[in-house]
Parts: C-alpha cells; structure tokens; sequence
C-alpha cells in the first residue's frame, strides 16, 4: 500500500532562537520512499541533518526572528500488514541480554521505574512468558488511561498517568514502558505516523503518534498500549528511551507554536 505522509508546523518567535528536530523518517524506512522526504524551511534557512545516538535523523536549525514554517510531504510504502506478534517463549534473563538493549531497562525523564516496580510485580509477576506479560501490561494501561487530547501536558510522566489515570498516547506508551522495564523487558519509546488506515474513520484532527518496542526472543516487537490491537500503515521517525531523546522539536529559548497540521492518508497512486 502507497501512504501519503507529511506536516505544515510554524513556529513564531521575537528572537532568534536555535532548535533541534526529530522530524524525518527513520532510517530503517528510507528504502520503503517512493518520492523524496525533504524538510522544508520558510523562509529558506540552513537545516542541517545528524544522527543521533540511537539512530534517529535529527536536525539542527536557526528560527530567525518572525518565525519559521516548517513541512514536509512524500509517499511511502508499506506492507499494509499489521504489527507483528512476538512469539511465546520464555523471558531472557537480565544477564543474557545483549549490552546494547541494556539501556531500555532503566529509568529515565518520563520512565520512573522505581515509582512504579511495585505496582508492576503486584499486577504481573504471574505471568509465564514475555508476551503474556507485555499483552497483560498493554491492556491494563489501555483500561487505565482515559485518552483525551486536553489532558496532555509537557512534564506528566509514567507516574503521574498512572495516578491521574488520564492523557494522550505518549503517555500510554510511557506507562506501558516503564511497567515493562520494571519486569525487566526491554522497552523503547516510539514516535512516527499512524493515520486511520483500515479502521472506522475518527472524528479528531490527525496527529503524530506514540507507540512502543519491546525486546522479546532475540528482536524488537511493535506493541501500542493506546489502541490496544494490531495497526497497519505506523511510518516510524524515531525511537529513544522515552520522549525526551525523540521529542519533535526542542526550541533552546521563545518560540511560539501557532500551526501544527499533520497528514497520514492511503493514496492509490504517486501524483
């Protein structure tokens, strides 16, 4: 299937004021590209792309005084096949881990792994296998939560969703994370486009998404504690340890978000 993605984004500031984004494709998807992902400035300003340390395209930027409109438009392709299951088999050890995934066991900005390791062993410490304990955490945070788009905030955390039992996706995925870290399953925080692809069309403005990865058997799993079901047609942008190493953008000083417009529509064709 053929997926047009893109976004309008401006911002408005009085100073000049220096930014990082993580708005482009991640990697792993640029060979799925059927036209050019370009980042648009206006006006034209110096953009200047890097690789972060997990991976992610990141890019660095100026917003000169007035402001800047940030966009971006391309078609993708995609498999149209839903997220796939990780097997049921028993959990790696913490000292069978390879080093690399160990960094997504331990508590970070949004993850308070020690806030929430008691209420993690209480509610899932029975289960057998991984799966069963990531399916188990992904229904009780999607039961939990209560999704609303005026209940997000930029410092709630793990700990604060779970106590005010309301928010957005990224709090749902960063609940989901840190229970799963807590049971000592590798988990990372997981930004791209989802749009309402092969569901019945939702009534709200189109958004990017959060989801996240769990490390099961040898390989990372998509799993999406908001929706709690398989989806198709997720483009991933970026993935870190939770919102703080993925946020779209980060203004080092003033700058005004006044247009935030995000599209993610199945196209039959290339136009």
């Amino acid at each position: 299937m053929l997926i047009r993605c893109g976004y309008d984004i401006r911002f408005e500031t009085d100073t000049r004021t220096a930014m990082m984004a993580m708005l482009s494709l991640h990697p792993s998807r640029h060979q799925d590209l059927r036209t050019p992902q370009r980042l648009m400035a206006n006006p034209d300003i110096p953009l200047y792309h890097f690789e972060d340390g997990f991976g992610n395209v990141a890019t660095r930027l100026t917003i000169p005084a007035g402001g800047v409109t940030l966009s971006c438009d391309f078609v993708i392709e995609d498999s149209g096949l839903p997220d796939t299951p990780a097997p049921d088999g028993p959990q790696i050890a913490v000292e069978d881990l390879p080093d690399a995934v160990m960094p997504f066991l331990l508590g970070s900005r949004y993850c308070e792994t020690d806030r929430l390791m008691a209420v993690a062993w209480a509610n899932f410490a029975h289960y057998g296998t991984a799966r069963a304990r990531v399916d188990a955490i992904v229904s009780f945070v999607h039961n939990h939560i209560q999704f609303g788009y005026h209940h997000a905030r930029p410092d709630k955390t793990a700990w604060n969703a779970y106590q005010e039992r309301q928010g957005v996706c990224r709090d749902f995925a960063h609940l989901a994370v840190t229970l799963c870290r807590c049971m000592n399953i590798p988990a990372r925080y997981c930004t791209g486009y989802l749009g309402d692809i092969g569901i019945p069309p939702v009534d709200a403005p189109m958004d990017f998404s959060a989801w996240f990865d769990v490390y099961i058997d040898g390989e990372w799993y998509t799993h999406d504690a908001r929706h709690n079901t398989p989806r198709i047609g997720r483009i991933l942008m970026a993935r870190g340890r939770d919102a703080t190493d993925v946020a779209l953008t980060t203004a080092f000083g003033p700058a005004d978000l006044v247009r935030f417009e995000v599209h993610t529509d199945e196209v039959q064709s290339i136009d």
